[in-house]
């Protein structure tokens, strides 16, 4: 993967799960820019929706500006409908 140009212009964003003890699982997606290594969103919770995600994105486009491009593995719960009309809608590139 070429280096980012500058900042905002690539992001990049997977998830960590772990757990409390044997039976309480949570996830945690972040968000990180790719230029300064700068983590722009750590969010913890037990189950993370597409639609939640869509809004950290939106805050994140509040606080930073819109990226160059988003990328993350192929996983289904970043091929979604919702993810993929909110890059649409945003005009950001999900490669």
């Amino acid at each position: 993967m070429p280096a980012a140009a500058s900042v905002n212009a690539h992001w990049s964003q997977d998830f960590v799960s772990d757990s409390f003890g044997a039976s309480r699982k949570f996830q945690m997606l972040a968000v990180i820019d790719d230029r300064t290594r700068e983590c722009m969103c750590l969010v913890a919770d037990s189950s993370l929706s597409s639609a939640r995600m869509t809004r950290e994105r939106n805050a994140l486009i509040r606080v930073y500006g819109k990226p160059g491009c988003i990328v993350g593995d192929n996983g289904t719960e970043f091929t979604s409908r919702a993810i993929l009309k909110w890059a649409d809608e945003n005009e950001v590139p999900w490669p």
